[in-house]
């Protein structure tokens, strides 16, 4: 996996395309705000200088951002309405191949995942963001449906690997 699409570029958003260069991943990061891609340029940057910001790129739509993208990770907010459009959206935009990764700590990933036609393909990322954003390492909670397959696991897995965090894998209990 090389290519990780990240949709909305808030403080997580930003966060997680900062980490993910860093790592070595190729980043395509959207939001449909103008502003927030333009704080989240400057914030880059400044991080990562201008020699290492060519592994991110700046897009415009949710389609762009995912056309390439063998993961594909929302930052929308922890809401039902939210986390539904967005994972319709991804889910029918995305290549058949992509897997889809959500931050949540109140939904049911197996819930979530019933609602796309790619269920062995989503997982939940059990965090604050917050406590993401804070820079902190360590466990990384993954949630997997009944359907999940390996590669997908080993695919969410190998990604918070690389940034730092180890990660521990339970299957989701349809909270």
């Amino acid at each position: 996996m090389t290519t990780v699409a990240i949709i909305g570029a808030g403080p997580l958003g930003r966060w997680l395309a900062l980490s993910a260069a860093r790592a070595g991943f190729r980043v395509l990061l959207e939001d449909v705000m103008p502003a927030n891609l333009h704080h989240a340029q400057e914030m880059l940057r400044r991080q990562l200088g201008p020699d290492a910001l060519p592994a991110v790129d700046f897009v415009s739509t949710i389609e762009d951002a995912v056309r390439e993208a063998d993961l594909a990770i929302d930052c929308v907010p922890d809401e039902l309405e939210s986390k539904l459009e967005i994972l319709w959206l991804l889910d029918r935009m995305a290549p058949p191949r992509t897997v889809l990764a959500t931050p949540t700590t109140r939904m049911s990933i197996e819930d979530l995942a019933n609602c796309t036609y790619r269920p062995d393909k989503c997982v939940a990322i059990v965090a604050e963001a917050k406590s993401l954003t804070a820079g902190l390492s360590g466990e990384i909670l993954l949630r997997t449906t009944g359907r999940t397959t390996a590669q997908t696991q080993a695919v969410v897995e190998e990604f918070w690997r690389r940034l730092g965090f180890v990660p521990r894998v339970e299957l989701d209990s349809g909270q």
